[in-house]
């Protein structure tokens, strides 16, 4: 399968996020305007527009955040350090996000708060039941509701006092990751991919679709996965998705 592994400081390691934050700056103590100061987010997601969106939401909520970009990598940061929030996608391209949710919920020393997301909300029973603390469904986008589910479950001395004020905020991801996303997956949709690569390609599209809101997009890759799972020939709607994929890319290319 082809993928690969993400184990820098997110804040640096894209042209699409190159904007960095001076954390000696920001005050270490939560507020009612940054209430995840001080917090240290992994976030193992494999989709650069998803991780951009979280991105921009931990700026937001005084949070520093780290990525990873599959299972392998996850592991690897939560070896070295562990973070007091770890947010995992459900889907990765080298297995399910619900086996390192297992390992983290039985991590010692514990991890305050875990978090899953994905764009099927089926998968929330699935999520809690490995060890989440709380299910967020994609595309992730309101500032106020990610900042209050986290901080409804953070340790009582982490919480920010004084009133807070939801003010209805969004985060708009560039472009230029959704492009990230889309030249990834044609290469997981290349000729010579084989089957499983090519499952976790037409998935992760619908997944990145679904975030960015591109409903041809998504219904292609949908179409797609209707066929397998019915057993019905599929050659032609993986053709279409494929045009699909390579249109979206030339559409978002980066001006140099």
């Amino acid at each position: 399968m082809i993928f690969r592994s993400d184990d820098e400081s997110y804040a640096t390691e894209s042209r699409a996020m190159n904007t960095t934050l001076d954390f000696s700056t920001v005050s270490r103590l939560p507020t009612a305007d940054r209430p995840l100061a001080g917090q240290h987010i992994l976030v193992v997601e494999d989709s650069r527009y998803a991780c951009e969106a979280l991105r921009l939401l931990c700026l937001r909520s005084g949070a520093r955040i780290r990525r990873a970009d599959c299972l392998t990598s996850g592991r690897r940061h939560l070896s070295t350090y562990r973070p007091g929030i770890l947010v995992v996608d459900l889907g990765l391209p080298d297995g399910e996000g619900t086996d390192l949710i297992r390992e983290a919920a039985h991590a010692t020393p514990p991890i305050d708060v875990i978090v899953a997301i994905s764009g099927d909300s089926s998968r929330e029973t699935e999520a809690l039941a490995a060890g989440a603390h709380v299910f967020m469904e994609k595309p992730l986008s309101l500032i106020d509701k990610f900042q209050n589910e986290i901080v409804a479950l953070l340790p009582v001395a982490q919480r920010p006092t004084g009133l807070r004020i939801a003010r209805g905020e969004m985060v708009h991801p560039d472009e230029i990751a959704f492009h990230d996303d889309m030249a990834r997956a044609a290469e997981c949709m290349a000729d010579d991919a084989d089957p499983e690569t090519l499952e976790y390609a037409v998935q992760f599209v619908a997944g990145v679709a679904r975030s960015i809101g591109d409903e041809e997009l998504q219904a292609a890759a949908d179409a797609v996965v209707s066929n397998r799972e019915l057993g019905k020939p599929f050659h032609s709607e993986l053709a279409y998705l494929s045009g699909l994929v390579q249109n979206r890319i030339v559409e978002t290319r980066p001006v140099i």
